[in-house]
Parts: structure tokens; sequence; C-alpha cells
């Protein structure tokens, strides 16, 4: 069978007329997932092209998937936080959508007050149950699109609803036509994506969405969620893992545009961040992250992350304001008393701290040789050193410098406040100290020493 591709403009041959495969038994991919073992990583040398759209951006889950792992924020917090996202993602959307709950009194006096704001973006979106009430709810909040649960593999239908796919995708289509018909636009979650049978499930369902798009002439977006993390960035990876076969078969074969597909992932194998990119390498416009990757056990893609691979794949940041992400990052510390490991990348209070003294004298002479760009104007954190018995003349010197306020006119390592400091220093490790010194210990000795 051949086509027209609309998105190539070229004559296509069809090859396979994806139908529900509506098996007897539930496919759980045993070789590639045996449960007692580590899951498999496999290969079948298929290459799929990189097909970047020409518009990316990121859409936000912090006050969703963000919540399942944490105490639920305030009102006033998610209020506070959303401007933060607003301002992070500039006057071009960069961070395009943020999705709520909508189900206590608390979630509705939360969006409600950031929808007062009138702010452009992000916009506000909602998560829902599949359910007639929950979609009035949805509208009754002014909300024009909502996420919709559709989990796709066999290790849902069959154990989680307890149905065959022919009827977990009947009722799905139902409830999306609900959602329809309630002025609401969809965006199917499909939960498991990385586990699912691709060409027996995914590819017919979503054919099944586009129908129902195309004769209601409302956006269906798909959301490939990786619910597990189970997602391989490599190139010739098999399915069910394959995040470029995925992304080109929701492309190609089920013939949905970029702008309307989107990655969800996980970090159980520390790949979030490189999966998400590589979705967006793929052709899916939109990755979905949570702030500092707060979310459901290892959490989701961190949306600092995913800032910053924007701005190396685009080479600009496009007006997202990166100064917002220390900001946010002292808002979650410091009032919200949450503890960011102090060498996350970033927005940890040691990303870019140097302990060893020949890192230190390299930052002295010129920071670029250690810093891994101008974190001071960029991030609104200037580098820093630790002080350990490593640290060295040079390392005081910096840590010196900084305590003066002298980063733009560095103190030299023979300056005598930095010998002095130095003596002292030496002679504590010399008496059998191992931990580092801290900051206050040593604001102390320079009083003491008469250094400041």
């Amino acid at each position: 069978m051949i086509e027209y591709d609309k998105n190539s403009n070229l004559l296509t041959e069809i090859e396979h007329n994806y139908n529900l495969q509506d098996v007897e038994e539930p496919h759980l991919y045993r070789e590639i997932f045996p449960y007692s073992e580590i899951p498999k990583c496999t290969f079948n040398y298929r290459l799929s092209p990189m097909d970047t759209p020409k518009e990316i951006w990121i859409t936000d889950t912090t006050f969703r998937d963000g919540q399942q792992s944490r105490a639920p924020y305030t009102p006033d917090q998610i209020v506070h936080l959303y401007k933060l996202l607003s301002r992070l993602g500039g006057p071009k959307g960069k961070i395009r959508q943020c999705e709520f709950f909508l189900y206590s009194e608390k979630d509705k006096e939360a969006l409600t007050r950031c929808q007062d704001l009138g702010l452009p973006f992000p916009e506000i979106t909602g998560w829902i149950r599949a359910t007639q009430k929950d979609f009035e709810l949805a509208r009754g909040m002014g909300l024009q699109e909502c996420g919709i649960l559709v989990s796709c593999s066999d290790y849902h239908i069959f154990k989680k609803l307890k149905k065959t796919r022919g009827e977990a995708m009947n009722d799905y289509l139902k409830v999306i036509a609900d959602a329809i018909d309630a002025g609401i636009n969809p965006r199917c979650h499909f939960e498991d994506i990385t586990r699912a049978d691709f060409y027996g499930f995914v590819i017919p369902f979503a054919h099944q969405l586009r129908r129902l798009m195309e004769q209601s002439g409302r956006p269906i977006k798909i959301r490939a969620c990786d619910t597990l993390g189970y997602g391989i960035p490599y190139s010739g990876a098999s399915m069910p893992r394959s995040i470029p076969g995925i992304i080109y078969g929701l492309r190609n074969y089920a013939g949905f545009p970029s702008e309307l597909l989107e990655w969800h992932g996980h970090n159980d194998f520390y790949k979030a961040v490189v999966n998400s990119a590589t979705a967006w390498l793929y052709g899916a416009s939109s990755v979905n992250c949570s702030l500092l990757g707060i979310g459901e056990r290892t959490g989701n893609t961190p949306l600092e992350a995913m800032v910053m691979e924007y701005a190396q794949l685009r080479g600009t940041l496009d007006g997202m304001d990166p100064t917002a992400i220390r900001d946010i990052a002292d808002y979650y510390e410091e009032e919200l008393g949450y503890h960011i490991p102090d060498n996350t990348p970033f927005v940890g209070r040691d990303f870019n701290m140097t302990q060893a003294g020949i890192h230190a004298d390299g930052l002295l002479k010129d920071e670029e040789i250690y810093n891994i760009f101008d974190t001071t104007t960029i991030l609104k954190s200037p580098p820093k050193v630790s002080i350990t018995k490593t640290s060295g003349a040079a390392g005081l010197a910096m840590w010196l410098s900084g305590h003066l306020g002298r980063r733009e006119n560095p103190i030299d390592k023979d300056d005598p406040r930095v010998v002095l400091l130095k003596d002292w220093v030496d002679e504590q490790y010399e008496k059998g100290r191992v931990t580092i010194i801290g900051n206050a210990e040593l604001a102390e000795q320079c009083v003491r020493l008469g250094i400041a």
C-alpha cells in the first residue's frame, strides 16, 4: 500500500496495517523483563532517523506527579513556585504548561489563584480520572486541556485493570470521547509505554485516537509515559524500550505531529534527562518535567536540567531566565525545608565547589579552567571551594577572596593573610582532623587572626 506522506512530502510504502492484537495471555516481554534479574537492554540494529521538531518546549508536573512523593504544597507555595516557573520559562513560554490536581479545596484554591495572576505561561492544565464528573469539574475550572490515564502495557491492562486489550481500548475511547463532548482537549497518558506491545496495542490505539481527532476537530495529545524509567536512548536498541523507536513510530506509523507528542520520564535507571533529550531529538516537541526532579520513586526528569539541555541543543535560552533556578532551589530549602543534596547539578549548594588545591589554583588564575560556565551570571552561583587538608594555599586564597568580597580581584596565594590562615589549617590536620573545615569556623579564625 502506498500513501502520500504530508510530513516528508513523499510517496511512502505502508508495509503493515497495525490492527489491535487482542491476545488471550498478556505479553510481558519476560526475556527483557525477567523480574528476578536486572532488565535486559537488547538491540535489533534498526535505526530510526532523528527528526527534531522546529519548536521544542518543556511542560511541568510539579503540582501533580511532583506531589506524589512529598507532603502536598499549600496554595501559597504553589502560587510562589508557579510565578517562578513563569519567570524561568520566559516570555516565549518555553515552559509551556503546568498541570494541577483538581480534587481538594486546596487544589482548587491554588489553581484559581494562579489563573488570577493572568500570566500567559505556563498554561494551567489538569489531571483527572476518566469519569464524566471529573470532566465537568475540569470544564468548571475553565481548563481547556486535561490529562487522562490510559495504561497501555499488558502489565497494567491484564494485571491491574483485569481486562483484555480490546476491552481496555474501547473503554479508553469512550472516556476520551466523553471528554471531548465535555469541551475538554484530552491529553492521553500512555502509561508504561516502555513495556507495552507497541505494534499490537499502542499504534492501533493511536490510530483510533487520530480518527477521533479528525472527526471531532479537537487536538488529542499523546504523553508517552516511561512509568518505570525503562526507556533506552541508544541507537539500534530494540522495542519496547527504544525511545527513538517509540517516538518515530508515533510520528510515522500513528501519524501524530510532533506538537501533539510529549515524553514523560522517570529516573529509575539514571536516564531521565538523556531520555527526555532523546525524545526531543527524535520528534517529540514536549518533555514533561518537575522542579528538582521530585516525583514518584526516583523522581521525574528535573525541569532545570532540561532548561540546560534546551540551551545546549538550540544554542540559546530563548528568553528563559535561568537565575530563577537559584531562587527556586533556595525556596525549597529555606521555605519548604527540602534538602537538596549539595552536589546536585545546577541547584546543589556545592555543585561548583572544589576541594582540590590544584583545581582551586586554576580557578584563581581563571575560573573558566574548572567552572562549567559562568555560573555566577547565569545561575547566581559563583564557584566555591571547601577547605580540607588538600586545599593548599590556592584553595585558601580562593575562599578568602570570596569571604572578603574580592572575587573580581582575587587575593594571591602568597598573600600574608593566606599564609596565616594556612598555618592554622595545617595545624588542625597535623593534630589528626579528618573533616572539612566549614565556612563559619574559617570566618571565626579570620577574626581571631586579625584577617577580617
